[in-house]
């Protein structure tokens, strides 16, 4: 038996988390690592108490055909970064690692060039979160300084989407 590498780990324990999710568009799966201890992990779903989309039938974003990474204040999900984030003390994230995993819904696909969007990363920036890895394939995965998204504000420059 072959020991599967860290970093493919605890992606696929991210991958597991986004079977939780209530998207009918995109699950992603998020989990906060730190000193090889998980933190936090967190889904897309509705916010507490409200209906998901898997309840009412229908995506709002996909019914109006909103492209990806644009006006996600018509979501109704909280984020699967945001939903860890907000699980966890920012105590223990400071200087944590993100694992991101996100699989198209129509097609069980994993999301191509998937990353955070512009309002979870500024909630990764200040929960204190060092390194986002987003996987692009079950062996493949990209590793992202968070610095990087510090340095190249894409609000500056009017950039939507990801």
């Amino acid at each position: 038996m072959t020991r599967r590498d860290k970093i493919n780990y605890y992606l696929d324990i991210a991958e597991t988390v986004l079977s939780r999710g209530t998207c009918l568009r995109r699950l992603f799966g998020a989990i906060i690592v730190k000193n090889d201890q998980i933190i936090s992990t967190g889904y897309v779903g509705a916010p507490r108490g409200r209906a998901n989309c898997t309840d009412l039938g229908y995506c709002t974003r996909e019914k109006l055909q909103i492209p990806r990474g644009q006006r996600y204040e018509l979501c109704r999900s909280v984020h699967a970064e945001q939903n860890a984030i907000i699980h966890a003390s920012r105590a223990d994230m400071i200087g944590s690692t993100m694992y991101l995993v996100g699989k198209e819904v129509s097609t069980g696909e994993y999301v191509k060039n998937a990353n955070s969007c512009a309002m979870c990363k500024r909630a990764i920036i200040n929960a204190g979160i060092d390194t986002v890895i987003v996987r692009d394939d079950k062996e493949n995965y990209r590793v992202i300084s968070v610095s990087e998204w510090i340095e190249n504000d894409e609000s500056l420059d009017g950039t939507f989407g990801y």
